[in-house]
């Protein structure tokens, strides 16, 4: 299978910079070089890549929802406030590896149900040539599927915000995608189902594309920037996993690239512009406090993790201190925040991703679920137990969605 990002002249090595352009003084070059002036966040130098192919699509669709059902656990898991409680239930089963996630003991939450229907819609539209076309068809077509999806949540846990606004959306009138601004609008419900925009517009050209489809998306049931920002950071994510950039310079990148362009986009797009921009620090002030409890700030540096974390008590205390109100991953931040930490903790490890991003005392199904997306978008399948993904409820849809979007993405890499 032909990889995604590169095209024919695709190397298993290059360089890659991403730079941000600075708000205040510019300075000059050297100085930019030496990072004093936070322009060069990243060198990515010689890194060696593996390409990303249609499996690695497929895989980060199940895995999404491997990870929500596993965090899940029909509702006794992600409302279970104990980690360590967790933890001790699952020995009792015998161990991660041994569980079989099948559709009556492990069914996917509103995640996956919302995940799928954000992929089916970008399917079902296909290309699009240009970029007011993403209003004019691709909202309303997300807005339906969202509408549609609403009819398959009983016993799937669904988030308040997306129930009280969800159903409002009228996909075919002119304004009817627009809530109003939402002070309390700031949960994980709209970055729980935003991966498959990463894995539409996975390239660097395309990142306005993702951000307004990321902001927008997120906004039609959480109009909040802490909820609509938590999508930008897992489209964003994602693309970047397919683009095969090292996820310690992921965070750095959110702060210099994604989340300038994502308030540019508010700030033009106009609705409710004071209120968003009054409400944006919450998000941005949250982020930057880890990146530098980690040591990752400059996008280069090896994360920093206590050894004491290895512990599940130590990770719940860990998780809470990064929430809003004590249950970590219920909020846009720290969905993100949980699961990139997951990422750069377990590097290939499947299952030390699940331990920390799935099985925890918070909102582990949505942790799980992003997390589980962005590593199978680096890692694919070949090292997962087959038993936690091969009876997966709406595998065969999972699996399309991620063929699908597989050949949108390239159609638009070769355009």
């Amino acid at each position: 299978m032909c990889p995604i990002t590169e095209g024919d002249s695709y190397k298993k090595k290059h360089r890659r910079c991403f730079y941000i352009q600075n708000q205040g003084n510019k300075g000059d070059q050297k100085e930019a070089q030496r990072g004093r002036d936070s322009r060069l966040i990243y060198n990515m130098a010689e890194v060696e890549m593996g390409e990303v192919t249609e499996e690695h699509y497929m895989a980060a669709m199940l895995l999404s929802a491997a990870g929500d059902a596993l965090g899940y656990k029909n509702s006794s898991w992600e409302f279970c406030v104990d980690g360590v409680k967790i933890h001790d239930e699952l020995k009792t089963l015998g161990g991660l590896n041994s569980l079989c996630l099948e559709q009556t003991s492990w069914p996917v939450s509103d995640d996956t149900v919302m995940h799928l229907a954000t992929g089916e819609a970008m399917v079902d539209v296909g290309q699009i040539e240009d970029f007011d076309e993403l209003e004019k068809k691709l909202y309303p077509k997300i807005a339906d599927y969202y509408k549609k999806c609403m009819g398959d949540m009983f016993g799937r846990a669904p988030g308040m915000t997306s129930v009280n606004w969800i159903p409002k959306l009228q996909p075919n009138i002119s304004g009817g995608l627009f809530i109003p601004f939402n002070p309390k609008g700031g949960g994980c419900g709209a970055a729980m189902r935003a991966m498959a925009i990463g894995l539409r517009f996975p390239v660097p050209q395309k990142l306005e594309w993702l951000i307004a489809v990321a902001v927008e998306s997120g906004r039609m049931s959480h109009h909040h920037p802490t909820g609509y920002l938590g999508a930008v950071a897992a489209a964003f994510f994602t693309s970047l996993a397919v683009q095969r950039v090292p996820p310690r310079s992921w965070g750095a990148a959110l702060l210099g690239e994604a989340l300038p362009a994502a308030r540019r986009y508010v700030q033009q797009a106009g609705r409710y512009v004071q209120q968003n921009l009054d409400s944006w620090p919450y998000f941005e002030t949250k982020w930057r406090d880890y990146l530098e409890l980690r040591g990752i700030s400059d996008g280069c540096s090896e994360p920093i993790f206590p050894v004491d974390e290895a512990r599940p008590s130590a990770r719940d205390a860990f998780y809470a201190s990064l929430s809003f109100s004590g249950w970590g991953g219920s909020s846009g931040h720290d969905i993100g925040l949980i699961a990139y930490d997951a990422i750069l903790a377990a590097g290939p490890s499947w299952k030390e991703l699940c331990l920390r991003a799935a099985l925890h005392g918070g909102d582990s199904d949505s942790t799980g679920s992003l997390a589980g997306c962005l590593w199978g978008a680096m890692y694919g399948l070949k090292s997962i137990p087959q038993n936690h993904y091969s009876s997966l409820e709406y595998r065969s849809r999972l699996e399309n969605v991620g063929r699908g979007l597989f050949a949108v993405a390239r159609k638009d890499r070769y355009k």
